[in-house]
């Protein structure tokens, strides 16, 4: 059987974001712009960060501005000091007061999860172990908070639901013995040759189970407390990778990656960055008499 693809298209976020933002027109820009009016408009870093969602912010511009010219000075992944430029914005003022919000909006997201993710992996640097991110993103920005994770050193975990079968205990609780799991995992194989299965275990001895079973890449062990992390991995059979999740902070996710797993999932990347403070200074350059 082929491989099932995933088919819908994602929203147009940067659509979606102009249009909430502008709705019917921007009043101030119309009424308060003197008309023919030009600037330079440099993006500039109020603390050191590491940046992400420059093409974005750029194509915000772009689709307020379409003759603007947009240099975006570093690429996504720079570590950026404070009071660096990150966009220089050049071309009419009226559409550059209007997409800066916006434009600003995603750069200060975007850069606040690579930002938190550059932390992470910093924290694990020698270990061997890799920081994952999550599905925990916000509704609609989940490629791009991806990519801005990959940015700041992270690794992608599975996109969504459709390109990789992680079966958790709400999955388990369904009614899931061994042998019926091991049906699945062998039909899901012949279908899917080319996803990967992950099994979630709450203890060593629900991960025992699961290193016997055939076509198993990934166990993720939940929620385990040192002492169990380091047990799984002395069981851990070659060829299936161990993956931690629960709870990682930036003060003991270290001691998790001694332990010898091989990967760290960690939500907070995206779900509780902090914003990088982003500001656009406007630099009006004579219009029209």
């Amino acid at each position: 059987m082929a491989q099932p693809e995933f088919s819908a298209q994602p929203p147009d976020i940067i659509a979606l974001a102009l249009a909430e933002d502008i709705g019917p027109g921007d009043v101030t820009a119309r009424w308060f712009t003197k008309p023919g009016a030009t600037a330079t408009a440099r993006i500039i870093a109020r603390q050191a960060c590491r940046l992400a969602g420059t093409a974005t912010a750029a194509e915000t511009f772009r689709r307020v501005g379409p003759g603007l010219q947009i240099e975006i000075h570093h690429p996504d992944g720079t570590p950026l000091e404070k009071n660096a430029c990150a966009i220089t914005i050049r071309g009419p003022a009226a559409p550059i007061l209007t997409a800066e919000r916006t434009a600003l909006n995603f750069l200060q997201r975007l850069s606040g999860v690579a930002t938190l993710a550059r932390k992470f992996v910093d924290a694990i640097a020698g270990t061997g172990a890799k920081i994952l991110d999550t599905r925990k993103t916000t509704p609609g920005l989940r490629l791009l908070e991806k990519a801005a994770a990959a940015a700041g050193g992270a690794t992608n975990h599975r996109l969504g639901l459709h390109d990789m079968a992680m079966v958790k205990d709400n999955h388990l609780a369904t009614g899931l013995g061994p042998a019926t799991l091991q049906e699945m995992v062998d039909r899901f194989r012949e279908a899917n040759p080319r996803l990967r299965i992950e099994l979630e275990a709450d203890t060593p001895a629900q991960a025992a189970k699961f290193f016997a079973l055939r076509g198993i890449d990934v166990v993720l062990l939940d929620n385990m407390s040192l002492a169990e992390l380091r047990e799984c991995v002395r069981l851990r059979p070659p060829g299936i990778a161990l993956e931690a999740s629960g709870g990682a902070t930036l003060e003991t996710v270290r001691a998790i990656a001694e332990t010898g797993v091989d990967f760290i999932s960690v939500g907070a990347i995206t779900h509780s960055a902090p914003a990088i403070d982003f500001a656009l200074d406007f630099e009006p350059a004579p219009g029209p008499a």
